[in-house]
């Protein structure tokens, strides 16, 4: 399974399937009518700096951390690392670019890494027409198989199949497919933000958890909705990165990371959704002085009450203010880690002596660029 991502992964990267893959050609997975539009666009700069405290005595440390994502959305610029020891660049077994450190004998004390970069970032607006697609054939299932895959938390069990075929009814085109576990997802999950004292996320991002609480934060919503997904026969991966939110502009502070889907159409290749920011705009809930400040900092653009425009808006569009660390659940890192798959890559993996740890910190800092 893992061979086979790290395969297809660097292919079938950018957000509309380009090339041959497998004899397959670009025309037949990725061409057709449709076309995206143009959209808004945002530039900022970003500092992303890890402290990773180590404990007296160890011996070796090692560290596999995100760097920006380049794609059709996205171009960086002016990439640059500080940190008192040699960092390299590889690729994980989902072909994202993770950048990678090793410490001998580091003595104790505080590690630090800080990466900067400039990221021109551009809205992705999709003119979506359910009509220009088809459903997949079974050689685009076949190039496609590392996507319709379940892992360790996205789990594709009887229970999942069973609730898939119930929403999505038969349905064989893609886009009304997907849209139909889209809106049954916004419909019977609600972010834990909106209310916090009874509500909370899993740890791990957790499809079971989602499904069995109808609550989550981010991970949770797309960890379920992958799972309706792959086993209605769509093709799903999940997308990492970071919200630049205007409120946090210039404040150093872990602003934690985002996530969002991408799902395969044929003559689209892939489209992206965002079922849980549809969920804090498009469903009415009070605003309290307690959880206020949460569905501030959870979304994009700022939080001014319900509107349901963004539930269309987000299936199928991204807004501009959003970077991307990586792709893919269960990852094996370059060169391979000790201690187990990575449940996904956020923000930094650490290990100590072979073993992983979390004892780090992170502060994401980021300035608009008017221009």
């Amino acid at each position: 399974m893992h061979f086979l991502k790290s395969l297809w992964a660097p292919v079938l990267s950018s957000l509309a399937v380009a090339g041959a893959v497998a004899g397959i050609s670009a025309g037949v997975l990725a061409g057709g009518p449709a076309r995206p539009v143009a959209g808004k666009e945002a530039s900022f700069q970003v500092r992303n700096e890890f402290k990773v405290q180590v404990a007296k005595g160890a011996r070796s440390v090692r560290l596999w951390f995100a760097v920006p994502q380049e794609d059709a959305a996205s171009t960086v610029r002016e990439l640059a690392v500080t940190a008192d020891f040699p960092v390299h660049y590889y690729r994980d077994d989902w072909g994202n670019r993770v950048a990678y450190a090793e410490v001998q004998a580091p003595d104790g004390g505080v590690i630090r890494i800080r990466e900067d970069f400039t990221l021109e970032r551009t809205e992705i607006r999709n003119d979506i027409d359910p009509a220009k697609t088809r459903p997949l054939t079974e050689q685009e299932r076949a190039a496609l198989f590392a996507y319709l895959q379940p892992s360790t938390h996205v789990i594709v069990n009887d229970k999942i199949k069973t609730l898939s075929a119930s929403i999505v009814g038969g349905e064989t085109n893609p886009i009304l497919a997907a849209r139909k576990i889209y809106n049954w997802t916004l419909e019977n999950v609600d972010y834990w933000v909106k209310d916090p004292e009874h509500l909370k996320a899993s740890p791990v991002g957790s499809t079971e958890y989602c499904l069995t609480t109808r609550t989550g934060n981010c991970t949770d919503f797309h960890s379920l909705f992958a799972s309706l997904s792959m086993a209605a026969g769509i093709p799903t991966r999940l997308v990492y990165g970071s919200l630049l939110k205007p409120t946090l502009n210039g404040v150093e502070i872990d602003g934690s990371y985002h996530c969002w889907i991408q799902f395969y159409a044929p003559n689209y290749g892939w489209l992206p959704l965002d079922v849980s920011l549809a969920n804090i705009y498009g469903k009415a809930f009070p605003l309290t002085e307690k959880n206020k400040k949460l569905v501030e900092l959870t979304t994009a653009t700022g939080y001014q009450g319900l509107d349901r425009s963004k539930v269309d808006y987000y299936f199928g569009n991204l807004d501009e203010r959003r970077v991307t660390w990586s792709m893919g659940r269960d990852l094996i890192l370059e060169p391979p880690q000790n201690d187990g798959p990575v449940n996904a890559l956020t923000k930094i993996y650490v290990e100590v002596d072979g073993k992983q740890s979390t004892d780090w910190t992170r502060e994401f800092t980021y300035s608009e660029v008017k221009k």
